[in-house]
């Protein structure tokens, strides 16, 4: 699942990375830097997590164009359903 979900972004462009992350940020997300999507994903998070967290970025932007397979699409959805956490915004 995750070769998949990596596969998918890689074909939208976005690029994942595995970095080491602190532990009050957690195991990662979705950011836009320089105009292009980026995952950063702790380094350390199991593959679940990973898996979990490269979806739920995924979620967040429009993955009509990549060719998913069908768990990895019915994954994304899952979380693209679900309410997201209100994001702060710099003053």
């Amino acid at each position: 699942m995750l070769q998949a979900l990596e596969d998918a972004a890689t074909r939208l462009a976005v690029r994942v990375s595995y970095e080491s992350l602190a532990a009050t940020i957690g195991h990662g997300g979705l950011c836009r830097v320089r105009g292009e999507y980026r995952v950063i994903i702790d380094k350390r998070a199991t593959v679940e997590e990973r898996v979990a967290t490269l979806a739920q970025s995924l979620a967040r932007i429009d993955t009509s164009t990549a060719a998913l397979p069908p768990a990895a699409r019915e994954l994304v959805a899952f979380y693209n359903d679900r309410p997201r956490a209100p994001t702060r915004r710099a003053s």
